[in-house]
């Protein structure tokens, strides 16, 4: 069975973390949390420490459903600093599985490893230019932007509607369920 990981680095935004986190599982989705570090305790920007699934390296992950980076700074910098973090990225949208970020993660992260090129995207107000340069057109009005394989939000007030269009990329169908579960 397949698993969608969400990558968690100090200084990531909590609730774009652990949104998409709650309402997978409420879909039925097997999610495990990541840490990016030496320990599965990992404190977000807002000072919540929260304890992941796994370390980075516990697991073999190359065969995921789906791959998630939350925001925030230093965050998603730190996701983007880790060498094992950018080969998973990168071989997910190479064999064109389902990669998300959201907030500063689809400039940061994503666009360097060109997983946004070509591609229509979404991210922070501020990082457009980071998110451009790696060959993205950034779509500024929408809040969160599937094109293909690759799902991008556009930060904090954005994290439940992507949390729901992971839920409908990897259940269609369900999103709705879920969607009125948490009465929205």
């Amino acid at each position: 069975m397949s698993t969608t990981y969400i990558f968690l680095a100090d200084g990531f935004e909590e609730i774009e973390a652990l949104t998409p986190v709650d309402l997978l599982r409420r879909a039925g989705v097997d999610v495990m949390t990541v840490a990016v570090g030496e320990f599965r305790e990992v404190t977000g920007a807002h000072g919540i420490t929260v304890e992941a699934d796994l370390l980075l390296d516990d697991e073999d992950m190359a065969d995921a459903d789906l791959l998630v980076a939350p925001g925030g700074m230093p965050g998603a910098k730190n996701l983007a600093d880790s060498r094992k973090v950018c080969e998973l990225f990168r071989h997910q949208a190479e064999r064109g599985a389902l990669v998300a970020a959201i907030c500063a993660a689809p400039a940061v992260l994503l666009a360097p490893l060109g997983i946004t090129a070509g591609k229509r995207a979404t991210c922070y107000p501020g990082f457009e230019e980071a998110l451009t340069a790696g060959g993205a057109t950034h779509v500024g009005d929408e809040r969160v932007v599937r094109d293909s394989n690759v799902i991008t939000a556009n930060g904090p007030s954005s994290a439940i509607p992507f949390a729901l269009a992971l839920v409908d990329a990897l259940v269609p169908g369900k999103a709705a369920e879920v969607a009125a579960q948490i009465l929205l």
